[in-house]
């Protein structure tokens, strides 16, 4: 086997690991009606446990995330496949609403720790040249693992014993195969240093990356903003609004969003960086609109819609703005400017979902997604309107 095929091998087994990973994230979704009917909580109360999981993420990425720069990526993907089996357990062992928070918040803290260094660590593994389609992989890595957490959780709580302990069952057995794949796997950064040279430090920018960090980090809030409110709180309307009790058709339709967004990556190599954000602000407004639409009408197939082309835009937006990012960041400041792109957009996951969660109570959980969606079409216009007139600079 020639070295570009064991480059691809091991860029593709990663980004598997990768994908594993970030499947855990989203394993509780479809589950939390049961949570609900088990330990008798609010709609507030999930969206809070929801965006638990994204303040984790931020402050790892705040405080560590140039970790895997100077110790190496194994070492940090290792640990972060410790604490995605220590979440699980949590969820096994859960009791009451405190073991809830915890498994969220130790899912948020492998995430942090793996979405700056396994998307440095895809990318690097990849043979030279071959920096588009390594973007690619990590980024569909990401988004389809995101997917298939609620799809294989919901399916297993429909048609399999167990509903609140096989799925995490399922998991734990794929991270045990995960940190075998990845002891196998080369380290990438050349020349590690102790775990004591890691410090906090606010994200910081070079300057050869503020150019593009502007409208790739616009594009990011507004897509994971969409995701965040799709991910938390439609199980619940599908349920009440909809009288969709089946937990695999509500896995299914909060997948099909990040499917969606895995083929709205594929497709930046057609229509390029420098239209693909732009084009995905405007699939984020149409999936905005449609969501709308559904609220309002109570139609599954407005729902369906939305997380297709809402899904698709977010896709287009976001490989658009990860290709810009990685592409103008020195090698070695790679996973610490990756991380500082993350922040952003975990930051348009929590703050939108707890603002929603906050206003189900006064006005219902129809007219809180309105209010969320109009302020979310405001600033996907903004966004829109900045990548026009300053649009990222094209790269081949």
């Amino acid at each position: 086997m020639d070295g570009g095929h064991r480059g691809w091998r091991a860029c593709v087994l990663s980004g598997a690991v990768f994908a594993v990973c970030m499947a855990g994230t989203t394993l509780p979704t479809p589950l939390y009606p049961l949570y609900q009917d088990e330990f008798g909580f609010s709609e507030l109360t999930v969206t809070v446990v929801y965006a638990l999981y994204a303040f984790a993420v931020i402050g790892v990425l705040l405080l560590v995330g140039n970790a895997s720069d100077a110790v190496g990526r194994r070492p940090v993907l290792l640990c972060g496949l410790g604490l995605a089996a220590a979440s699980a357990v949590c969820f096994l062992c859960a009791t009451g609403l405190g073991w809830l928070y915890a498994g969220r918040l130790l899912s948020g803290l492998s995430a942090g720790l793996f979405t700056g260094a396994a998307t440095a660590y895809v990318m690097e593994l990849a043979p030279e040249g071959g920096a588009s389609r390594a973007t690619f992989v990590a980024t569909a890595a990401n988004m389809g693992g995101l997917g298939c957490g609620p799809l294989l959780s919901g399916v297993l709580a429909q048609y399999a014993p167990w509903p609140l302990y096989l799925p995490f069952v399922t998991h734990l057995v794929l991270v045990a195969v995960c940190a075998a794949v990845l002891l196998r796997l080369p380290e990438t950064v050349r020349e590690p240093r102790p775990l004591g040279t890691v410090r906090p430090r606010p994200p910081a920018l070079p300057p050869r990356v503020r150019a593009v960090f502007g409208p790739a980090a616009a594009a990011s809030f507004a897509g994971f903003a969409l995701f965040g409110v799709f991910t938390s709180v439609s199980p619940e309307f599908l349920a009440e609004s909809l009288g969709v009790t089946d937990h695999a058709v509500s896995g299914l339709i909060v997948a099909l969003a990040f499917f969606a967004s895995t083929a709205g990556q594929l497709a930046v190599g057609r229509v390029g960086v420098r239209r693909s954000l732009p084009l995905g602000c405007a699939g984020l407004l149409a999936g905005l609109a449609l969501l709308a639409g559904a609220l309002r009408w109570d139609l599954m197939a407005l729902v369906v819609l939305s997380a297709l082309i809402g899904g698709t835009g977010q896709g287009l937006a976001f490989r658009g703005a990860l290709s810009e990012v990685a592409e103008a960041s020195p090698e070695h400041q790679r996973a610490a400017v990756i991380s500082a792109l993350f922040v952003v957009a975990y930051a348009g996951i929590s703050v939108p979902v707890i603002g929603v969660g906050l206003l189900t109570g006064p006005i219902g959980l129809e007219g809180a997604g309105l209010v969320f969606i109009a302020c979310m079409a405001v600033l996907v216009s903004t966004a829109a309107a900045y990548l026009l007139r300053r649009p990222a600079p094209a790269r081949t």
